[in-house]
Parts: structure tokens; C-alpha cells; sequence
């Protein structure tokens, strides 16, 4: 079991980055796993906008399609998922997540956007093929300083629901 992080956070050193890899590690801990690889968009976004095709964007997308689990995540950008998260993903053929579990996480700076995650996100993710067995997970800004505390419940919920899901696709 391998599992990846997906950051579509445009600026490097986000505090996207820093949720989502700490979620990554929190679940890779639940389950006795490696955290994995990290797919940091923010210095892939020249590359990914090139017309010519970039080693460095194959390789992240070899990454995605070799992992059990990814934890893929973003900003609201106007009420959604960035443009540049759905660039790299557009990348993908039909399906190309098939047989994987996709765990979508949003950082919001307001609360009014927290239904973002299942109404925007989770359907790109399932269109790739990828199974959401749990809701997404929402962070707002103003509990970064609690994220232990939020990851922790998130895993207890989440932990469940994973295993039964990456049993059945292995």
C-alpha cells in the first residue's frame, strides 16, 4: 500500500502543502505505511503549461498511477479546486484512477465554501475512476493551529472506511 499527496496549491510552500502532507503522515501512521511521494504542482505549473511534453510532469503522473491511496489537495480558489490541480488531472485518460482511493482535502478561508469538496471535487476524482469511499476533508485556515487535533478525528473516520476499500481493490 503506497500512498501519494497532490498539491494544486499555485504558490510553493503553502499552507495547502502543509495540511496535506501532514494528513498524508497522519494516515500513513494509522496504517503502518510510508507517507509517499509528494507532488508539490506549484513548481510544475511552467512545465505543465507548456505545449512541449515535460519529463517532470510525466514522472508526478507515473507517481499518481503507482500509488494505492492519494490525498489530493488544494485551495478554494472561487468556490473550487484550483486551475492548476485540474490542468495536472486533465492530464489523466479516462479511468486512470481506477482501482485507487482518492482522499480530497480542501483549505478554505471561509466556511461558506466547505461544500466544495463533495460537490466540486469528489466528482473529478471519481470521473478519473478513482473511489471516495469518505467525505472530504475541509480545513479552514483558522484551525490550522488545531491540525493534529482535526487530523486525528479525520483518521478515525476515514481509517475504517480505507481499509475495507483498499482490501477490496487489492
Amino acid at each position: 500500500m503506497s500512498i501519494v499527496t497532490v498539491v494544486g496549491n499555485p504558490r510553493s510552500g503553502s499552507r495547502t502543502l502543509t495540511v496535506a502532507t501532514k494528513a498524508a503522515e497522519t494516515l500513513a501512521n494509522r496504517l503502518g505505511v510510508e507517507a509517499g511521494d509528494v507532488v508539490d504542482l506549484s513548481g510544475l505549473a511552467p512545465a505543465l503549461f507548456s505545449p512541449e511534453p515535460s519529463p517532470g510532469v510525466e514522472v508526478a503522473l507515473e507517481l499518481l498511477l503507482d500509488a494505492s491511496i492519494l490525498v489530493v489537495a488544494s485551495p478554494t480558489y472561487k468556490g473550487t479546486y484550483t486551475g492548476l490541480l485540474k490542468s495536472f488531472l486533465d492530464k489523466l485518460p479516462s479511468q486512470a484512477l481506477a482501482g485507487k482511493v482518492a482522499l480530497p482535502l480542501l483549505v478554505l478561508g471561509d466556511p461558506k465554501h466547505s461544500l466544495a469538496v463533495e460537490v466540486h471535487f469528489r466528482p473529478l476524482l471519481v470521473e478519473l475512476g478513482a473511489a471516495v469511499p469518505t467525505p472530504g476533508l475541509v480545513v479552514l485556515e483558522s484551525r490550522i493551529p488545531d491540525l493534529d487535533e482535526l487530523l486525528a478525528a479525520w483518521a478515525d473516520t476515514v481509517i475504517p472506511q480505507l481499509t475495507r476499500h483498499t482490501e477490496v481493490l487489492t
